[in-house]
C-alpha cells in the first residue's frame, strides 16, 4: 500500500482549451483501480474518446470488452490508481495529455518509427546487395562449368573424329527433324535424358537421346558413351550415328528401334502375348551373341554394367539390340576382374 513509487503528471491538465489535448496510446497494461470510473456496453470506442474529451474531469478511456475486436466504453476520472505494465497480455489504455506532452510523445514515437523504417531499409538493401552476388557468383560458376565441359567435349570427343568415323549433326537439323523436341515425338526418359524420334530430310528415321541438364548421369558418361559406341559393329548392339555437341547441347543420334524396349513387351501382358517362345529365344540368343561380342570379338573388352531389359531395344523384326554404354569399362584383355569407386545404374 505504499504508493510513492508511482506515476505523476509533469504537466497537470487544463480544462482550458480542451480541444487542443488528446490522447496517447498505452500497451500491454493492468487497467486501473476503477473505484473512479464509468462504464457502458453499448458506445464505440470512438464515442467513448469523444465523451472523455468533452468531461474536464475524465482523464482516460478504453474498451470495457475487449473480445472480438472490442466493444463498450470503460471510462476513469481523477487520479489512475495501480497501473501495471504486463510482460504478456494486457489491454490498451489512452490516457489524456496535455498538448504540449502529446506532441512530444508523437515526435518520439515519429522519430522511432522512422528509425525502425531506416533500419529496415537498410538491411533490406544489404541483403539484396548480398543475394545480388551470390547469384552473380553462382552464375559465374556454372558459366565456368559450362565452358570447362565444352573444353573436355572437344578435346575428348572431338580430337578423335577422325579415329571415331562419326558424323556431327547440325544443331538446327536436329531441332527441324523433332519438330523443336516437341512432346508429340517423345520416345521416352531415362537417366540421361529425353528420346525423340526423328525423321530427316532424307527420311531415314533416327532416334534423339538428349542430355538434360537435370541428368543423374554426368559428363564422363556421355563421352564414354560416344566413344565406346562408334567403335562397337554388331547386329545385335544399337548403332550410333552420330551426335551433336553445340553451345549447351549435347545429344545421341541413333539408328530407330520401331519396337521400342523389351521391358516393354515382357512387363506388359498384352503385348507379352505376342512373344512366343520362339521369338523369346530368339531375343535371349541375340543379346547373348550381342554380349559375348563386347567380353570376347570386339577390339575393345566391354563390361555394359547396367543390362536390364529397358536397355534392350527392338527393331521392327523383333531383333534385340543392347543400348546404353554410358556406365560401360574397358577391360584389359588379360583383365578378368575389376572394382568400382562408386554405386551405379539402378
Amino acid at each position: 500500500m505504499n504508493w510513492s513509487q508511482g506515476c505523476i503528471r509533469r504537466t497537470q491538465l487544463s480544462c482550458q482549451g480542451k480541444d487542443k489535448e488528446g490522447f496517447l496510446k498505452f500497451g500491454g497494461l493492468k487497467l486501473p483501480d476503477a473505484t473512479n470510473s464509468w462504464v457502458s456496453k453499448n458506445m464505440s470506442i470512438e464515442e467513448c474518446r469523444i465523451k472523455c474529451l468533452n468531461n474536464c474531469s475524465c482523464v482516460a478511456y478504453t474498451n470495457s470488452d475487449i473480445r472480438g475486436g472490442g466493444s463498450g466504453c470503460a471510462i476513469w476520472y481523477g487520479n489512475l490508481i495501480d497501473i501495471r505494465q504486463l510482460s504478456a497480455g494486457g489491454q490498451d489504455l489512452y490516457v489524456e495529455m496535455p498538448a504540449s506532452e502529446l506532441g512530444e510523445a508523437k515526435d518520439e514515437q515519429k522519430t522511432r518509427v522512422i528509425v525502425i523504417v531506416v533500419v529496415a531499409v537498410a538491411a533490406a538493401i544489404i541483403f539484396g546487395m548480398l543475394l545480388i552476388a551470390y547469384f552473380i557468383c553462382k552464375s559465374e560458376k556454372k558459366f565456368r562449368e559450362k565452358m570447362e565441359n565444352n573444353m573436355i567435349i572437344d578435346w575428348s570427343i572431338k580430337s578423335q573424329r577422325k579415329d571415331l568415323e562419326l558424323p556431327f549433326f547440325d544443331q538446327a537439323t536436329i531441332e527441324k527433324a523433332t519438330d523443336n523436341f516437341s512432346s508429340n515425338n517423345k520416345l521416352g526418359e531415362g537417366g540421361f535424358g529425353p528420346v525423340y524420334k526423328s525423321t530427316l530430310i532424307d527420311g531415314h528415321e533416327i532416334a534423339v537421346k538428349r542430355f538434360s541438364q537435370s541428368s543423374r548421369q554426368g559428363l564422363n558418361d556421355f563421352i564414354n558413351e560416344v566413344i565406346l559406341t562408334a567403335k562397337l559393329q554388331h547386329r545385335n548392339l544399337v548403332r550410333l550415328l552420330g551426335c551433336c555437341i553445340q553451345e549447351e547441347e549435347k545429344m545421341l543420334i541413333y539408328e530407330y528401334m520401331a519396337n521400342k524396349s523389351l521391358d516393354s513387351f515382357i512387363f506388359d501382358q498384352a503385348k507379352g502375348k505376342i512373344l512366343p517362345w520362339s521369338k523369346r529365344f530368339h531375343i535371349i540368343n541375340g543379346i547373348a551373341r550381342g554380349h559375348l561380342y563386347l567380353h570376347e570379338d570386339s577390339r575393345l573388352r566391354i563390361i555394359h554394367k547396367y543390362l536390364k531389359a529397358s536397355n534392350v531395344l527392338l527393331d521392327s523384326e523383333m531383333n534385340p539390340k543392347i543400348s546404353d554404354f554410358g556406365l560401360a569399362r574397358t577391360f584389359e584383355r588379360n583383365q578378368i576382374e575389376g572394382n568400382t569407386n562408386s554405386v551405379v545404374g539402378t
